[in-house]
């Protein structure tokens, strides 16, 4: 992974939790090439470990081929909560959490 071709290393995204694309804004160009172009989505793998939906792959130079972030992203369902994370170089890191529940009981407001 190339820290050259990041604005910045594992930004933080909040609840943005990316299973396939770009976070293309973080690219400031390929450091092997010295190009801005698109970036390409190759090796990706998807599967289910341990009850866990993890999908990752590489994102690459458009021109060169040059490794610029490995991807990473993970879906699973605990309790009654559907849970999503990312990490990348590119992309940042973020976390997530639904409720599974017509009415999330984190959002309720207390009666008394």
């Amino acid at each position: 992974m190339c820290g050259g071709c990041v604005g910045t290393e594992y930004p933080e995204r909040g609840t943005t939790c990316l299973e396939g694309g770009s976070f293309l804004l973080n690219f400031v160009g390929c450091a092997q090439c010295g190009r801005r172009d698109f970036v390409l989505l190759d090796n990706r793998a998807a599967g289910v470990h341990g009850g866990e939906e993890i999908v990752t792959y590489d994102h690459l130079c458009k021109n060169c081929h040059h490794l610029i972030a490995r991807h990473e992203y993970t879906f699973s369902v605990v309790d009654d909560y559907q849970e999503y994370t990312m990490l990348c170089l590119l992309c940042g890191r973020a976390e997530d959490s639904i409720s599974i529940l017509p009415d999330d009981p984190r959002q309720m407001t207390p009666l008394f």
